[in-house]
Protein backbone atom coordinates (compact mmCIF):
# COMPACT_ATOMS: atom_id res chain seq x y z
CA UNK A 1 0.00 0.00 0.00
CA UNK A 2 1.18 3.48 -0.74
CA UNK A 3 0.81 4.76 2.85
CA UNK A 4 3.60 5.46 5.02
CA UNK A 5 3.65 5.95 9.47
CA UNK A 6 -0.32 5.40 8.81
CA UNK A 7 -0.81 8.48 6.62
CA UNK A 8 -3.20 7.59 3.71
CA UNK A 9 -3.12 9.16 -0.19
CA UNK A 10 -5.43 11.05 -1.65
CA UNK A 11 -8.02 8.57 -2.47
CA UNK A 12 -6.56 8.49 -6.28
CA UNK A 13 -3.57 7.29 -5.14
CA UNK A 14 -4.50 4.69 -2.49
CA UNK A 15 -4.72 0.67 -2.64
CA UNK A 16 -8.55 0.69 -3.15
CA UNK A 17 -8.12 3.14 -6.07
CA UNK A 18 -5.49 0.75 -7.86
CA UNK A 19 -7.27 -1.84 -8.08
CA UNK A 20 -9.45 -0.14 -10.63
CA UNK A 21 -8.53 -0.90 -14.44
CA UNK A 22 -10.41 2.09 -15.34
CA UNK A 23 -8.13 4.31 -13.50
CA UNK A 24 -5.20 6.17 -15.45
CA UNK A 25 -1.72 4.54 -15.65
CA UNK A 26 0.18 7.45 -13.95
CA UNK A 27 -1.64 7.03 -11.16
CA UNK A 28 -0.54 3.62 -10.99
CA UNK A 29 2.91 4.49 -11.75
CA UNK A 30 3.06 7.18 -8.89
CA UNK A 31 1.52 4.73 -6.36
CA UNK A 32 4.22 2.31 -7.28
CA UNK A 33 6.82 4.57 -7.48
CA UNK A 34 6.22 5.61 -3.58
CA UNK A 35 6.14 1.90 -2.58
CA UNK A 36 9.37 1.98 -3.91
CA UNK A 37 10.54 4.32 -2.15
CA UNK A 38 9.27 3.03 1.12
CA UNK A 39 11.01 0.01 0.23
CA UNK A 40 14.26 1.38 -0.88
CA UNK A 41 14.52 3.48 2.05
CA UNK A 42 12.46 1.88 5.20
CA UNK A 43 14.35 1.28 8.10
CA UNK A 44 17.09 4.56 7.28
CA UNK A 45 18.43 6.79 10.14
CA UNK A 46 20.36 10.26 10.21
CA UNK A 47 23.93 9.53 10.98
CA UNK A 48 24.14 8.77 14.83
CA UNK A 49 26.44 11.85 15.29
CA UNK A 50 24.31 14.28 13.58
CA UNK A 51 23.38 17.48 15.03
CA UNK A 52 21.99 20.56 14.46
CA UNK A 53 21.34 23.84 16.41
CA UNK A 54 18.46 23.98 19.49
CA UNK A 55 18.14 27.57 18.67
CA UNK A 56 17.23 27.33 15.01
CA UNK A 57 16.45 23.80 14.07
CA UNK A 58 14.82 21.92 17.19
CA UNK A 59 15.41 20.30 19.92
CA UNK A 60 17.24 17.24 20.92
CA UNK A 61 14.51 15.17 21.57
CA UNK A 62 12.96 15.86 17.49
CA UNK A 63 16.80 15.34 16.27
CA UNK A 64 16.68 11.91 18.42
CA UNK A 65 13.13 11.02 15.89
CA UNK A 66 15.41 11.14 12.83
CA UNK A 67 17.93 8.67 14.48
CA UNK A 68 14.74 6.25 14.67
CA UNK A 69 13.43 4.26 11.64
CA UNK A 70 10.53 4.42 10.39
CA UNK A 71 8.24 6.47 12.80
CA UNK A 72 6.24 9.68 11.13
CA UNK A 73 7.39 13.19 11.76
CA UNK A 74 5.01 15.73 12.05
CA UNK A 75 4.72 18.34 9.34
CA UNK A 76 6.40 21.03 11.34
CA UNK A 77 9.63 19.02 12.34
CA UNK A 78 9.32 17.49 8.70
CA UNK A 79 9.77 21.11 7.17
CA UNK A 80 12.23 22.00 9.36
CA UNK A 81 14.15 18.78 8.47
CA UNK A 82 14.67 18.77 4.60
CA UNK A 83 14.54 22.74 4.58
CA UNK A 84 17.55 22.98 6.71
CA UNK A 85 20.89 23.44 4.81
CA UNK A 86 23.52 22.01 7.19
CA UNK A 87 23.13 18.69 8.49
CA UNK A 88 26.90 16.99 8.54
CA UNK A 89 25.37 14.43 6.58
CA UNK A 90 22.46 15.14 4.32
CA UNK A 91 22.33 12.31 2.55
CA UNK A 92 21.56 10.74 5.25
CA UNK A 93 19.02 12.42 6.90
CA UNK A 94 16.95 13.13 3.21
CA UNK A 95 16.93 9.07 3.04
CA UNK A 96 15.48 8.88 6.32
CA UNK A 97 12.76 11.25 5.55
CA UNK A 98 12.37 10.56 1.90
CA UNK A 99 9.49 8.38 2.07
CA UNK A 100 6.97 10.90 3.88
CA UNK A 101 8.41 13.79 2.20
CA UNK A 102 7.49 12.47 -1.11
CA UNK A 103 4.41 11.14 0.38
CA UNK A 104 3.29 14.85 1.55
CA UNK A 105 4.86 16.60 -1.75
CA UNK A 106 2.05 14.58 -3.92
CA UNK A 107 -0.55 15.36 -1.28
CA UNK A 108 0.11 18.91 -1.42
CA UNK A 109 1.24 19.56 1.79
CA UNK A 110 4.78 21.31 1.85
CA UNK A 111 4.66 24.40 0.92
CA UNK A 112 8.28 26.22 1.19
CA UNK A 113 8.28 29.86 1.91
CA UNK A 114 9.89 31.17 -1.29
CA UNK A 115 8.74 28.55 -4.10
CA UNK A 116 8.81 24.52 -4.49
CA UNK A 117 12.10 24.29 -6.09
CA UNK A 118 13.62 25.34 -2.80
CA UNK A 119 12.36 21.45 -1.80
CA UNK A 120 14.10 20.48 -4.62
CA UNK A 121 16.81 21.61 -4.20
CA UNK A 122 16.99 19.46 -0.58
CA UNK A 123 17.34 16.67 -3.17
CA UNK A 124 20.17 17.86 -4.67
CA UNK A 125 21.96 18.34 -2.05
CA UNK A 126 22.20 14.94 -0.86
CA UNK A 127 23.31 14.03 -4.30
CA UNK A 128 21.08 11.32 -4.64
CA UNK A 129 22.18 10.43 -8.51
CA UNK A 130 25.27 9.30 -5.83
CA UNK A 131 23.52 6.83 -4.29
CA UNK A 132 23.73 3.00 -4.87
CA UNK A 133 21.56 2.07 -7.73
CA UNK A 134 18.69 1.02 -6.05
CA UNK A 135 18.21 4.02 -4.16
CA UNK A 136 18.70 6.45 -7.09
CA UNK A 137 16.81 4.44 -9.33
CA UNK A 138 14.11 4.85 -6.41
CA UNK A 139 14.15 8.94 -6.48
CA UNK A 140 14.45 9.19 -10.35
CA UNK A 141 11.37 7.08 -10.74
CA UNK A 142 9.45 8.96 -8.20
CA UNK A 143 10.29 12.17 -9.86
CA UNK A 144 9.35 10.62 -12.84
CA UNK A 145 6.23 9.74 -11.63
CA UNK A 146 5.05 12.54 -10.33
CA UNK A 147 5.49 14.56 -13.07
CA UNK A 148 3.17 11.95 -15.16
CA UNK A 149 0.33 11.82 -12.89
CA UNK A 150 0.74 16.14 -12.40
CA UNK A 151 0.60 16.62 -16.49
CA UNK A 152 -2.46 13.86 -16.96
CA UNK A 153 -4.51 15.17 -13.49
CA UNK A 154 -6.85 17.58 -14.29
CA UNK A 155 -6.68 19.10 -10.92
CA UNK A 156 -3.12 18.18 -9.46
CA UNK A 157 -2.41 19.02 -5.65
CA UNK A 158 0.25 21.24 -6.79
CA UNK A 159 0.29 22.90 -9.75
CA UNK A 160 2.85 21.97 -12.91
CA UNK A 161 4.49 24.88 -13.29
CA UNK A 162 5.86 24.41 -9.26
CA UNK A 163 6.74 20.61 -9.59
CA UNK A 164 8.46 21.47 -12.86
CA UNK A 165 10.72 24.24 -10.61
CA UNK A 166 11.14 21.22 -8.19
CA UNK A 167 11.80 18.86 -10.39
CA UNK A 168 14.10 20.87 -12.48
CA UNK A 169 16.45 21.70 -9.21
CA UNK A 170 16.32 18.29 -7.71
CA UNK A 171 17.48 16.70 -11.05
CA UNK A 172 19.73 19.53 -12.45
CA UNK A 173 18.18 19.09 -15.86
CA UNK A 174 15.17 20.49 -17.50
CA UNK A 175 15.54 18.34 -20.43
CA UNK A 176 14.20 15.27 -19.61
CA UNK A 177 10.57 16.66 -18.11
CA UNK A 178 9.91 18.76 -21.30
CA UNK A 179 10.58 16.09 -23.51
CA UNK A 180 7.58 14.11 -21.01
CA UNK A 181 5.74 17.52 -21.42
CA UNK A 182 5.87 17.39 -25.26
CA UNK A 183 4.41 13.83 -25.92
CA UNK A 184 1.46 14.57 -23.58
CA UNK A 185 -1.17 16.73 -25.73
CA UNK A 186 -4.49 15.91 -24.05
CA UNK A 187 -6.99 17.91 -22.41
CA UNK A 188 -4.94 18.35 -18.66
CA UNK A 189 -1.47 18.74 -20.01
CA UNK A 190 -2.47 21.65 -22.21
CA UNK A 191 -4.25 23.16 -19.68
CA UNK A 192 -1.59 23.34 -17.32
CA UNK A 193 0.98 24.41 -20.09
CA UNK A 194 -1.79 27.84 -20.32
CA UNK A 195 -1.24 27.97 -16.90
CA UNK A 196 2.65 27.82 -16.78
CA UNK A 197 2.78 29.88 -19.87
CA UNK A 198 0.73 32.88 -17.92
CA UNK A 199 2.85 32.35 -15.16
CA UNK A 200 6.12 32.46 -16.79
CA UNK A 201 5.33 35.04 -19.46
CA UNK A 202 6.45 37.71 -17.41
CA UNK A 203 9.33 36.87 -16.08
CA UNK A 204 10.23 35.88 -19.31
CA UNK A 205 9.93 38.70 -21.34
CA UNK A 206 12.40 39.98 -18.75
CA UNK A 207 14.95 37.13 -19.74
CA UNK A 208 14.69 35.89 -16.18
CA UNK A 209 13.93 32.23 -15.45
CA UNK A 210 10.37 31.94 -13.10
CA UNK A 211 12.16 30.40 -10.59
CA UNK A 212 15.34 30.66 -8.29
CA UNK A 213 17.87 27.93 -9.44
CA UNK A 214 20.55 27.20 -7.58
CA UNK A 215 22.99 26.67 -11.05
CA UNK A 216 22.51 26.92 -14.69
CA UNK A 217 20.00 29.82 -14.30
CA UNK A 218 21.06 31.19 -17.71
CA UNK A 219 21.01 27.83 -19.36
CA UNK A 220 17.89 26.84 -18.15
CA UNK A 221 15.97 30.00 -18.91
CA UNK A 222 17.58 29.74 -22.59
CA UNK A 223 15.69 25.91 -22.61
CA UNK A 224 12.38 26.83 -21.22
CA UNK A 225 12.12 30.07 -23.68
CA UNK A 226 13.02 28.28 -26.54
CA UNK A 227 10.75 25.23 -25.93
CA UNK A 228 7.77 27.27 -25.60
CA UNK A 229 8.38 29.40 -28.63
CA UNK A 230 8.69 26.01 -30.46
CA UNK A 231 6.02 24.06 -28.80
CA UNK A 232 3.30 26.44 -26.85
CA UNK A 233 1.66 28.51 -29.74
CA UNK A 234 -0.22 26.11 -31.93
CA UNK A 235 -1.34 23.61 -28.46
CA UNK A 236 -2.54 26.96 -27.02
CA UNK A 237 -4.16 28.06 -29.94
CA UNK A 238 -6.45 25.00 -30.34
CA UNK A 239 -6.88 25.49 -26.39
CA UNK A 240 -8.29 28.75 -26.70
CA UNK A 241 -6.22 31.33 -25.01
CA UNK A 242 -6.13 34.70 -25.11
CA UNK A 243 -4.16 35.86 -28.04
CA UNK A 244 -2.55 38.30 -25.95
CA UNK A 245 -0.84 35.41 -24.20
CA UNK A 246 -0.05 33.80 -27.55
CA UNK A 247 1.85 37.03 -28.90
CA UNK A 248 3.51 36.96 -25.56
CA UNK A 249 5.11 33.88 -26.20
CA UNK A 250 6.01 35.01 -29.91
CA UNK A 251 7.52 37.63 -28.50
CA UNK A 252 10.06 35.28 -26.78
CA UNK A 253 11.34 34.55 -30.04
CA UNK A 254 12.45 38.15 -30.58
CA UNK A 255 15.05 39.89 -28.76
CA UNK A 256 16.30 43.46 -28.14
CA UNK A 257 14.29 46.23 -30.26
CA UNK A 258 12.16 43.65 -32.26
CA UNK A 259 10.81 42.59 -28.78
CA UNK A 260 10.55 46.02 -26.96
CA UNK A 261 9.51 47.66 -30.06
CA UNK A 262 6.77 45.04 -31.43
CA UNK A 263 3.00 46.41 -31.31
CA UNK A 264 2.22 43.89 -29.33
CA UNK A 265 4.67 44.70 -25.76
CA UNK A 266 2.97 44.16 -22.90
CA UNK A 267 4.80 47.39 -21.56
CA UNK A 268 6.25 45.08 -18.38
CA UNK A 269 8.94 46.75 -16.79
CA UNK A 270 12.00 45.27 -15.42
Amino acid sequence: MAIFGGQKLPESLNANAMVNPDQPAARLRLATALDGLAAAFGGMTAHPDEHNCECHWGSAEELAQLKVPDTELDLDLLHRTWQAPDWSDHAAVLRRILPQFATALVRGSIKPLFGMEDAGRSFARGHWQQWPAEQAEAVRDFLHAWWSHTLTDPDPAVPAYEVLALITEASATLTPWLNTWEKLTDHPADDHLAEAAAKWECDLLGDQLPWDAWENEEETRTELTAWLVRNAPARLRAHGVSGELLHRIRLLGLSGHDRWEDPHWPGHRY
